[in-house]
């Protein structure tokens, strides 16, 4: 049976503020709160809440047939749980319906994959601490920044518990390949990969209305594949419905149609989790060099491709070890808030997209005036003349503690449970 793998990514940065160069020492507050609940409560009204309401609706009317999953970035949680609860709501009674999958991802959708291992790992353990603390999942499947994926980053996924990861359909990496099938990494093999059919997620997300797509004809399309092509992944980012195509164009109606036309053609439904438990391995996939969901070339260079990009990156992360002896809350949120990956793609000189600079050298003006102030406050904390290697061992005892802690808590779990056992 052909299996369907509908997934979306829900992302919004917190919004920068005009901070300038006199800013600096003086102000440490560097959000435009009013942009930042504006981006939101238009997401929310045009797009998340409709989406939600339609995927409950298909999931009910297809008897529970229909499955999806979502990535919902730290970032993102944080703005619904101030600006828009009711879309937390939603989500939770989505879940109730199990057919609902939540994924990992770092929390604040950074670039830490690439740049800082340990930082990468801090932030998808906080990201899933945080999914269970709001719907009482731990999730299995791993959704990275902009489905940034290389073997490097795979072997990190695999080694903090994750089964399946979703990647790109990179042309230079697939070849001949068909995404339609499940890989696996080259030398784990219990790390399934799942590839995203990129035609037919970009026909949904940006030829919808143009093409004037039908349900009909979409899964007629996904019936006409090969035969032995069993899983098709497709992944949008969840705004593409209500906002990149809006309600008029009529992309509530084709969605709520799909499940029908699907069942008809005898294809099911599928989450990512729940496929890579199932589902053999065609062969392994090797990533040497990172790939992204980003443009025809699957790259990092809309965040790493120019002089202006590269500076920023390497003098935020140059303080990561010092930022993470910090008990500073405020400072702590700052520095998760400043590696959200849009801040760098406002930087691109080839693909700024959803930037609202002049220029990228203004948006990198602009990041740079607020990183100063930033490095201020954490040479305040842990001054540069504290030697590397201090700082290090500090960091090592400090990680130490925090296994052990980790350690005590589980070993306290077991013994409640089976006190509990006891007592019934």
């Amino acid at each position: 049976m052909r299996n369907i793998c509908f997934y979306f990514r829900i992302h919004q940065p917190l919004r920068l503020k005009r901070y300038r160069f006199f800013d600096i020492g003086q102000d440490h507050y560097y959000y435009d709160d009013f942009q930042t609940e504006d981006r939101i409560r238009q997401a929310v009204e045009q797009s998340y809440l409709v989406a939600n309401r339609t995927i409950a609706e298909m999931i009910r009317s297809s008897n529970k047939k229909f499955k999806c999953a979502f990535a919902i970035s730290g970032t993102t949680i944080e703005q619904l749980e101030q600006y828009a609860p009711e879309v937390i709501d939603s989500f939770k009674e989505l879940l109730k319906t199990g057919g609902v999958e939540f994924m990992a991802q770092p929390y604040a959708y950074s670039l830490a994959s690439v740049f800082d291992a340990n930082e990468f790992e801090r932030q998808i353990k906080f990201h899933a601490d945080k999914l269970e603390e709001l719907f009482g999942v731990r999730p299995t499947s791993f959704f990275n920044t902009e489905l940034i994926y290389s073997d490097e980053i795979g072997e990190i996924v695999s080694r903090l518990g994750f089964k399946s990861i979703l990647i790109d359909e990179a042309k230079h990496i697939m070849g001949w390949k068909s995404p339609n099938y499940v890989y696996s990494h080259p030398y784990i093999s219990k790390l399934k990969l799942l590839v995203r059919n990129n035609k037919l997620s970009d026909d949904i997300a940006f030829r919808f209305s143009s093409l004037s797509i039908t349900a009909d004809q979409y899964i007629g399309w996904i019936a006409a594949l090969p035969e032995n092509e069993k899983i098709i992944n497709i992944g949008l980012d969840y705004s593409s419905l209500g906002i990149n195509q809006p309600a008029y164009t009529g992309i509530f109606e084709f969605l709520k149609a799909l499940p029908y036309h699907a069942m008809e053609q005898q294809m099911g439904f599928t989450l990512p989790s729940e496929y890579t438990k199932k589902a053999d391995t065609a062969e392994n996939l090797t990533v040497t060099y990172p790939i992204s969901w980003v443009g025809n070339d699957k790259d990092l260079t809309p965040w790493t491709g120019n002089d202006l990009q590269q500076e920023a990156l390497a003098k935020l992360y140059a303080v990561s070890e010092r930022v993470n002896l910090c008990s500073d809350k405020p400072l702590q949120h700052d520095w998760l808030m400043l590696q959200t990956s849009d801040h760098f793609r406002y930087m691109s000189h080839k693909d700024p997209y959803g930037t609202n600079f002049e220029s990228p050298y203004d948006a990198f003006m602009n990041y740079m005036n607020i990183l100063a102030d930033f490095l201020e406050r954490v040479d305040a904390q842990y001054p540069t003349s504290i030697d590397n290697e201090e700082l290090n061992e500090l960091l090592k005892t400090i990680n130490n503690q925090e296994k052990e802690i980790e350690e005590l808590e589980k070993e306290i779990k077991k013994l409640r449970a089976r006190k509990a056992a006891k007592e019934v």
